[in-house]
């Protein structure tokens, strides 16, 4: 079974795999979807990181480290940052992080990875604009991507017809200019809501 859904919170995400599992789905890995396998109900603990390597020995090692304290790697790659562990062994500790800091640590890693992208994607942005392949005052006139002589000036019948016709190509020829400056405001979003969780637990570590 695959499964479509987005959690902006790490303890929010491992509280629904958990619960799949109690419901009898096994997870088993991730792309753009939750894959599950259907399995006998049990009382799962799967836990995440976020966390990339640049080597494939330092990942190894990281796998290995949260293993022989009774946690196996599930999912996740070098490069994929979400990692996910499932506790297999009884003696294993409750939780996969030692302390609050690190806990903390993965939003903060998370809020970097998402500002990284929006840095990297705002000047091809400007670059766009500056070359008018990307017009922002387009985005304030919709009515400029629909190109049909004198469709403004048609009234009745005569306008919804043309208006209906040209619109999959207007939304086309303007989806380009709104796609990009939509991903930045999204990226930036996801930076703000990850940097604020981090902030939120350093914050609640002081006052314990």
């Amino acid at each position: 079974m695959r499964k479509f859904k987005c959690f902006l919170n790490f303890d929010q995400e491992e509280k629904w795999l958990n619960h799949m599992a109690r419901q009898g789905w096994k997870f088993v890995g991730k792309s753009i979807c939750y894959h599950f396998q259907k399995a006998e109900p049990e009382d799962a603990s799967i836990k995440m990181d976020y966390r990339s390597f640049t080597k494939k020995a330092d990942f190894e090692d990281y796998r290995a480290l949260f293993e022989d304290s009774g946690w196996k790697h599930i999912q996740g790659s070098k490069s994929s940052g979400y990692q996910y562990f499932r506790k297999v062994s009884g003696q294993g500790s409750e939780d996969i992080f030692s302390d609050v800091d690190s806990k903390a640590g993965r939003y903060k890693r998370l809020s970097r990875m998402w500002l990284s992208i929006s840095v990297t994607y705002f000047p091809i942005c400007v670059a766009l604009g500056t070359t008018g392949t990307f017009k922002p005052a387009a985005l304030l006139n919709p009515e400029a991507f629909y190109l049909t002589p004198g469709l403004w000036e048609k009234t009745g019948i005569s306008f919804w017809r043309a208006f209906l016709f040209e619109t999959p190509f207007a939304l086309c020829r303007g989806l380009g200019i709104y796609l990009l400056p939509t991903v930045i405001i999204l990226y930036l979003f996801f930076f703000f809501k990850a940097n604020r969780q981090y902030k939120k637990m350093q914050g609640g570590n002081l006052i314990r």
